[in-house]
């Protein structure tokens, strides 16, 4: 399944199953229009087989005053309940974010922080744009070092 691109990337085929989690520094900005939601060096990378990073930030580096609960939950089989946030910048996006009050054994390093879906709010990793995973549904977070293909692709439900 695996593409094989001509530069060094990451594939989402050697990423782990269960999904581990991973420390990034670089200079992730998530923005709604002009307004900034988060603006961090400290964010945390959880990476799981098939699918595109996720970036999971610390509250404390959210504009957390824009984030309204949304009553809307999730399960994930590796890391629990999920819990749901509409952005309130201007308009608002309705389940634009996510976090794990009580995350899973193994993903304590999580807990509360707030991942934010690429197709609703405009997010940057050291500048470069990222591209929403295809599906609604999976928040991954498309740069120029990750290769596919992908989960939420068209053909990849029985992934």
């Amino acid at each position: 399944m695996r593409h094989h691109p001509a530069r060094a990337v990451e594939s989402v085929w050697d990423y782990p199953r269960p999904p581990k989690t991973e420390e990034d520094s670089r200079r992730i900005v998530v923005r709604s229009g002009e307004i900034v939601l988060a603006d961090t060096t400290r964010s945390v990378r959880v990476l799981e087989t098939s699918h595109p990073p996720v970036f999971y930030l610390p509250p404390s580096e959210v504009e957390m005053t824009l984030l309204r609960a949304n009553p809307h939950t999730t399960f994930c089989e590796f890391k629990g309940r999920a819990a749901y946030w509409d952005v309130i910048a201007g308009s608002t996006l309705s389940r634009a974010a996510w976090s794990y009050p009580t995350p899973s054994p193994g993903f304590e390093e999580i807990q509360d922080w707030i991942a934010f879906y690429p197709s609703k709010a405009e997010c940057t990793v050291d500048g470069e744009a990222v591209k929403a995973q295809a599906g609604g549904f999976y928040g991954g977070w498309i740069t120029a070092e990750i290769t596919g293909p992908f989960k939420g692709e068209p053909g990849t439900r029985g992934w």
